[in-house]
């Protein structure tokens, strides 16, 4: 909370109400807002906003936090892979965003798990997150799993928290991985150039990636990868592959130009990354759970078009 002092009332504040002279002393702060915040009792002096004014007089308003607006239930269609009484696992588009947030007020995973849910998911993600335990990128695709109460929450958070949560993520990138197989270590925080993306940073969180090369096309233009996450932090296959020179195929934030290449590749308009499949522990009888969701369309599409290009191309 934040408070503000006014000076002493002068002479010729004398008989004014209470809200006019503070709307005069605060003018970044509506008449109306401070008229509801002196009958909630933000002044310390009064609750009566047309309490007038005497020569002398000194007041001090107490600013509130700003509370986090509460998603609304929207009737969003979902692609359900399981759902039971403590969890629900969906198939997100690309194009969908999680949770809200800054710029993103609605139509968001949460509004449509909150309609599906009737209400019923866990509140430890805070208002705005209900049920998130964990999230992909806006336009990453794939599968992720929501807890419908605390108990079921806490115990997927410790699963990701030891990273014994098994992620596969499916993707096209410009290049040739050399070696074709291996791992991608580096600790991953804010970038101190741009506030937008995520960076390889002294003081950033560690990160590990694995990798295989399943495909490779048109004499090493692009190619079809798998990568495993050892830990998951923001952005973190589009930040290590871009820092091995070989970005995501659409991804507008990390990636590279390749002017030479054909437009339906330079123009893909989201990264090429899907989040395959996802296993772990179910919170509550301890059974084993795999789900693995195949390519969306678009993915589909371009693997097609590289394959066209391409001599020979295997199957996958």
């Amino acid at each position: 909370m934040n408070s503000l002092k006014t000076p002493p009332a002068e002479a010729q504040h004398k008989g004014i109400r209470l809200d006019k002279y503070l709307s005069a002393c605060f003018p970044d702060i509506s008449r109306s807002r401070l008229h509801t915040l002196i009958e909630q009792g933000y002044v310390e002096q009064t609750n009566n906003a047309g309490l007038k004014i005497k020569e002398g007089m000194i007041f001090t308003l107490t600013l509130p936090d700003a509370e986090e607006a509460v998603p609304l239930p929207q009737e969003i269609p979902l692609d359900i892979l399981y759902e039971d009484e403590d969890i629900i696992v969906v198939n997100k588009p690309a194009g969908m965003v999680v949770h809200p947030g800054a710029g993103t007020k609605d139509s968001t995973l949460v509004n449509a798990l909150l309609a599906h849910c009737k209400g019923s998911l866990s509140g430890i993600g805070g208002v705005k997150r209900p049920g998130i335990v964990h999230r992909i990128d806006k336009e990453t695709s794939g599968i992720l799993v929501a807890a419908k109460n605390d108990k079921a929450h806490q115990k997927l958070s410790e699963q990701f928290a030891v990273h014994s949560i098994q992620r596969t993520y499916q993707a096209f990138v410009w290049g040739r991985m050399i070696p074709l197989e291996g791992k991608i270590e580096g600790a991953i925080g804010r970038s101190t150039q741009d506030r937008q993306k995520m960076a390889i940073v002294p003081n950033g969180k560690p990160a590990v990636t694995h990798y295989k090369t399943k495909e490779i096309f048109k004499d090493g233009l692009a190619s079809f990868m798998e990568f495993r996450l050892e830990t998951g932090r923001t952005h973190q296959i589009r930040v290590h592959m871009s820092t091995k020179k070989h970005s995501l195929i659409g991804d507008k934030l990390y990636g590279q130009t390749f002017k030479s290449a054909p437009s339906f590749l330079r123009t893909f308009p989201r990264q090429a990354l899907h989040a395959f499949s996802l296993g772990f522990i179910h919170p509550s009888n301890g059974k084993e759970l795999y789900f693995e969701t195949p390519m969306p369309q678009d993915m589909r599409e371009l693997y097609l078009f590289l394959k066209d290009l391409s001599e020979t191309a295997g199957d996958f």
